[in-house]
């Protein structure tokens, strides 16, 4: 059985490459990633240094488009976690370790370069782990390495400064200057939702200075951080300065994140887990918090409506709605509230919504299942409590749901008050401006907000 089964997976294999071959680089690395998917579940190895024993089993990763399972990692248990926070200490108390400034270059330099090699396969993996559709999962990739390149920049212009002295006599005759220094061990915390770009912003600052850093990616798209790690200790990183963990036992997430040996702690995703963190961490450890928040626009009666609508749908669909800074709350003048929404709503109809991988897809799927229950039961809840329902409102699969306008919900909704993360686009009306900053700024948490004038 073995022998037959090894014949037609070889075939099977033979047979790819040749369809892949035949269409070009770009359509033919996603032929053959997409013929080959059956294969290609994996199970990928511990990164931390030196690698630990896993006694707490793997987590699985899986598509959230078609729930194909794409890989297996270890789940690092509590003694995975004091390796990785030890190894992490002790080449940062280690002075004869540090990396020099211009290796540091060089590593990022050279990862800039194994990453623009690799950017279709980059791209279909984000895509397929994440859901964000092909077209904007490339964008992430090279975007991602555009910060790399912001980094290196910065090591190049950012510098210490001079303290101004001579001022009295207690000063006369001194020099003084600030100089740049790494903070220490940094821990990582990331979201699903940008599986490789919102990586690059965490870890890559920290290798940038020379902080070595421990990063925990999200359970559902661990993949991208996985091969964004690999690729660093190609480049020439030492392995000690960048592990990456994934963790089952929310107890070990805790002990990663709030270990004193911690000197600063990157976060990336709710604030209900984000604040509840920062309320535990070790005294003197440096904090960085990023969350969402139910995002406003306000449409000035100024407003240019043809040049307005095409962006603010993009923000709003863009990802099925699972953006920190998606366009949610619009709120329009009553004269224009109705032509607003109406106008978003003949976007959503046109979009389409199906598998990430493939380039014509515009809007993929939720990140998992039980999301797209979420987000019907929002729409519901404020279609009942007397919201108007212009456009979508359904359920297109278990993983996928239709681009959605609401008119006017109440203000007591979730979809008013809170982050829907999903494809909805809800318009409101206002008389005064005014009333419109109010409502805009009603609620507890909003990471970003827009005005649309001319």
């Amino acid at each position: 059985f073995f022998f037959v089964s090894i014949f037609f997976r070889t075939k099977m294999l033979h047979r790819c490459i040749s369809a892949s071959r035949r269409m070009g680089r770009p359509q033919g690395i996603r032929t053959l990633f997409q013929c080959m998917a059956p294969l290609l579940a994996r199970r990928l190895p511990f990164l931390t240094v030196p690698s630990a024993q896993c006694t707490d089993g793997d987590v699985d990763v899986y598509a959230p488009y078609d729930n194909k399972h794409i890989a297996s990692i270890p789940s690092t248990d509590a003694a995975g976690i004091e390796t990785a926070l030890t190894t992490a200490y002790s080449v940062f108390q280690d002075r004869s370790k540090w990396l020099s400034t211009s290796r540091r270059v060089e590593i990022l330099k050279k990862l800039c370069t194994l990453m623009e090699e690799r950017v279709e396969e980059l791209t279909i993996e984000a895509a397929q782990e994440g859901g964000k559709p092909y077209v904007d999962s490339k964008v992430e990739v090279l975007r991602a390495i555009d910060g790399i390149n912001v980094c290196i920049e910065t090591l190049r212009t950012q510098a210490g400064t001079e303290v101004p002295m001579n001022l009295n006599a207690s000063s006369a005759g001194r020099l003084a200057i600030t100089r740049h220094e790494p903070v220490g061990v940094v821990v990582a915390v990331s979201a699903f939702n940008h599986p490789l770009n919102l990586i690059v912003h965490q870890a890559i600052p920290a290798v940038a200075t020379g902080c070595p850093v421990i990063v925990k990616p999200a359970e559902d798209t661990p993949v991208s951080c996985w091969n964004l790690v690999k690729l660093l200790r190609e480049a020439g990183l030492p392995a000690e300065y960048c592990q990456a963990v994934v963790t089952k036992d929310v107890v070990n997430a805790e002990k990663l994140v709030c270990d004193p040996r911690v000197a600063f702690f990157t976060f990336i995703g709710s604030a209900k887990v984000g604040w509840m963190l920062r309320s535990k961490l070790a005294p003197g450890t440096k904090v960085a918090l990023e969350h969402g928040g139910a995002a406003p626009v306000i449409v000035a009666p100024d407003a240019d409506i043809d040049m307005a609508i095409g962006s603010l749908s993009k923000g709003g669909f863009y990802h099925a709605g699972q953006v920190c800074v998606s366009v949610q709350r619009v709120f329009a003048p009553k004269s224009m509230a109705r032509e607003v929404a109406a106008r978003f709503a003949e976007v959503a109809r046109i979009q389409k919504i199906g598998d990430p991988t493939e380039p014509e897809t515009e809007v993929g799927p939720l990140i998992r299942h039980r999301e797209v229950d979420r987000v019907h039961q929002w729409v519901t809840e404020a279609v009942q409590g007397g919201a108007e329902l212009l456009v979508g409102g359904n359920k297109v699969s278990d993983s996928c749901y239709e681009c959605t306008v609401l008119y006017d919900p109440p203000k007591d909704a979730k979809v008013s008050l809170m982050e829907i993360f999903g494809p909805v686009i809800c318009v409101y009306p206002y008389n005064h401006i005014d009333e419109a900053l109010e409502r805009a700024n009603n609620v507890p948490f909003q990471f970003q907000a827009a005005v649309w004038t001319k």
